[in-house]
């Protein structure tokens, strides 16, 4: 067997050693020629060139390039487009709300808007205006020529003959004719009944007293007066010296009974009176008593 075996290694060939590197250049330094480090491999240079070859540089600037950045740059220049459509949609849809808040209150419907309650603040904001009810009765005053003058309560919706009728009706010589018996009356109201004298002398027409002079009482019923006389009322009748008696004289302003006394005996003394300047001839009448006379006496 052994003789097999040293048959087989005398027909092997000799095993060669290590490859020798090439013998380096005259310039370049042995320890720096084609020594490779221990954890470099084998570089193909055909290989890398054609690796370099066939990959495309991007370029970002050259429109025509055909390379990944296409869609990229499609999706950036869609993005203003999109913004703008977004725009228009909202300005359309702000006008078409707009118009429509304008179209509801031309019709005069009343939007309801909504505000938050702040604090202790009212729950409500609607203040309810109270409206004051009725009186139960009306207290009116009953005042002249009737016979049983005061305060009446009356119904609501009286009238004047009613407040008359509860103040025991007008007296004797009560002027009836100023005042409108069916006129309504209101609470607090004031019926003065005046007097009339039938043959010229002095008087004073009736009247509705409201209780606020102008807060929608009813109106005084026509030519009724709040107790001042007319000018014609107030004129008295004149009294005629040469035929007046003791007691007519003794009504004159500023004349007694001694006066009264003394025109007469003038008179009977000197005959008529033919001007009312001849009362300063009269004792006790001076100019000034004179003066007041003057309108209250004829001749």
């Amino acid at each position: 067997m052994s003789s097999n075996l040293d048959r087989l290694a005398a027909s092997e060939p000799e095993p060669l050693g290590p490859p020798q590197p090439s013998a380096p250049d005259a310039a370049v330094p042995a320890w720096l020629g084609s020594a490779q480090w221990l954890h470099d491999s084998p570089v193909d240079d055909s290989a890398a060139e054609r690796r370099w070859s066939d990959e495309s540089i991007d370029d970002p600037f050259d429109p025509g390039d055909p390379d990944s950045d296409g869609p990229l740059r499609r999706r950036w220049r869609s993005t203003p487009a999109a913004a703008i459509g977004l725009v228009i949609v909202g300005v359309l849809a702000t006008l078409v709300a707009l118009y429509t808040a304008f179209a509801d209150g031309a019709t005069g419907a009343d939007v309801p808007v909504a505000f938050p309650e702040s604090a202790g603040a009212a729950t409500s904001s609607t203040v309810s205006v109270q409206t004051a009810d009725p009186p139960a009765e009306l207290v009116i005053s009953v005042v002249g020529l009737v016979h049983r003058p005061g305060l009446v309560r009356l119904p609501p919706q009286s009238r004047v003959a009613d407040a008359l009728e509860k103040a025991g009706g007008a007296r004797s010589g009560a002027d009836l004719l100023s005042l409108n018996l069916a006129q309504p009356l209101r609470d607090g109201d004031q019926v003065l009944v005046g007097f009339a004298d039938p043959a010229g002398g002095p008087q004073m027409r009736s009247a509705v007293v409201a209780v606020d002079g102008a807060g929608g009482a009813p109106p005084p019923s026509a030519g009724a007066t709040t107790g001042a006389l007319p000018p014609a009322a107030a004129e008295q009748p004149r009294v005629d010296l040469n035929t007046a008696t003791e007691a007519e004289l003794d009504t004159l302003p500023g004349v007694g009974p001694v006066t009264a006394a003394a025109i007469i005996a003038w008179r009977n003394a000197n005959g008529r009176f033919s001007s009312v300047d001849q009362l300063a001839e009269v004792d006790g009448i001076g100019p000034a008593r004179l003066e007041k006379l003057r309108d209250r006496v004829t001749v």
